[in-house]
């Protein structure tokens, strides 16, 4: 059955198979930014309510139908995402579409650590654009956290030569009560030979985000996103205070895939894992896969348990289970009787209001990894070549913002141009530039040069060429 709605959108013609967490984030993104979206999945009533809230047509069926896919118009779709819980229906989606539409973009989410170890085979014999595995991207988010256990989140760019992280103002922080225009004092005063290259990009307090001006004013218990080289991030983090040594040991609760691909990484950086799992032959399978982690067959949400394992002494918490509800009780529990960093996977995003209010530190949304990726990827297909074309794309602050790098491809208008000499959009902040393997972080008299990566911060939606931040 077909459900479509009567609004006729003008961006890429995008088909999405699979009406999950992740394929409705990007439905209520890119049907928000303009693109014409067809959605198919095999449950009537998720079609149904669906195509009822956005501006999409839905199909009833099988993905990997050749018809159902001609009837959703694969023939001169520009693009197909395959996001259902199949690793292999999702490859047969994007198989079947290459087939018919040469020209169609093809991306799948992949999640067996089997498949993921043969991305490049994938994408180059399926002609693939794009292979997402979320439980990898939310390990690796979670080992960059660990890494800067002080701060909230950490985001990379220019080849990881750049670093947003998010940090929140103690009390009596040197930061609390002085103007953004001072840091650079504040670096001074410190012996730490620190340089000038930091910026604070971003400021949420009262739940209201601000791209802020130099006279901002800082307050305890804001939370900040601040834009620099890693070692400059470092070195600024011991100048306030908030530099803690590396964690050691970590904890995990739940033995997924997750689990699996965040204890290789810790294990590979000479973290010691303890995983806790019920399922005693998934324990059996950990194991082998792991053999130097420690492996406990057990009941994770035991509090008994978790004490008996020294969750009171351990560096580090991460409760990976597929529950929303137990991983937050459980990150709960653990704050209250340990120091441990704790880092919650959420999958739902329905109650983020509340979950915000309960003070649990750092929390990963692996939907919203997800979908970043593809919606960077989506605005850099839709862009026509002005000039730029997005290399990655962030929400920040709940979605209240975004962080997108840019690729600077030719000359412009915003090129050669001393940056005080150019008009930008409001809540626009040019953050960074990356050129010949270094950080910029511009002031009025940097210049974009063609071949720069160009970060910037952003409250408005849907940039697709560095040109839209111009006034």
């Amino acid at each position: 059955m077909i459900f479509k709605n009567a609004n006729i959108n003008t961006g890429l013609h995008i088909i999405i198979v699979g009406c999950g967490k992740v394929g409705t984030t990007l439905v209520e993104q890119l049907s928000k930014e303009g693109h014409d979206i067809t959605v198919i999945d095999t449950d009537f009533s998720k079609i149904q309510e669906i195509a009822n809230m956005y501006d999409v047509m839905g199909i009833t069926g099988n993905g990997a139908s050749y018809s159902i896919q001609m009837d959703a118009g694969i023939e001169t779709a520009d693009m197909i995402i395959a996001v259902t819980p199949s690793d292999e229906l999702n490859l047969l989606c994007c198989t079947i579409a290459k087939q018919v539409g040469d020209d169609c973009a093809a991306i799948a989410r992949v999640r067996t650590p089997d498949y993921s170890k043969e991305v490049a085979y994938l994408r180059e014999k399926l002609g693939l654009t794009m292979v997402i595995n979320p439980e990898l991207e939310t390990a690796k988010e979670i080992a960059r956290i660990l890494a800067l256990p002080t701060v909230l989140d950490v985001n990379i760019f220019s080849h990881n030569q750049a670093e947003l992280i998010k940090i929140k103002i103690p009390d009596n922080n040197i930061l609390d009560g002085i103007k953004i225009m001072d840091l650079g004092s504040v670096i001074d005063k410190s012996n730490n030979n620190l340089s000038r290259d930091i910026l604070i990009c971003g400021v949420e307090r009262n739940e209201e985000v601000t791209i802020p001006r130099g006279t901002f004013e800082l307050k305890a218990g804001d939370i900040i996103t601040i834009v620099a080289s890693p070692k400059d991030i470092r070195n600024l983090l011991s100048i306030l205070g908030l530099l803690n040594k590396k964690v050691k040991d970590t904890m995990i609760v739940g033995g997924g895939s997750s689990t699996y691909y965040l204890a290789n990484q810790l294990i590979a950086s000479n973290i010691n894992v303890k995983i806790i799992e019920l399922d005693e032959k998934r324990c059996e399978r950990l194991s082998i896969l792991l053999p130097k982690a420690t492996i406990i067959n057990g009941d994770g949400s035991d509090l008994d348990l978790l004490k008996e394992e020294g969750l009171e002494d351990v560096d580090s918490f991460v409760p990976l289970t597929g529950v929303d509800e137990e991983n937050i009780m459980l990150t709960l529990h653990a704050r209250t009787c340990s120091n441990a960093k704790a880092i919650t996977k959420i999958s739902r995003s329905n109650y983020k209001t509340v979950i915000n209010n309960l003070d649990l530190g750092s929390v990963i949304y692996p939907r919203y990894i997800t979908s970043e990726a593809i919606i960077a990827y989506v605005r850099a297909k839709n862009n026509s070549s002005r000039g730029s074309n997005i290399e990655t794309l962030f929400h920040l602050f709940d979605n209240k913002a975004e962080a997108i790098e840019f690729h600077v491809d030719k000359e412009s208008q915003i090129t050669n141009t001393p940056l005080m000499n150019i008009s930008l959009k409001d809540n626009v902040l040019v953050a960074c530039i990356f050129r010949n393997g270094h950080v910029i972080i511009p002031s009025g008299s940097d210049e974009i040069h063609v071949g720069d990566m160009v970060v910037i911060v952003t409250k408005n939606e849907g940039y697709t060429d560095l040109l839209d931040i111009l006034n």
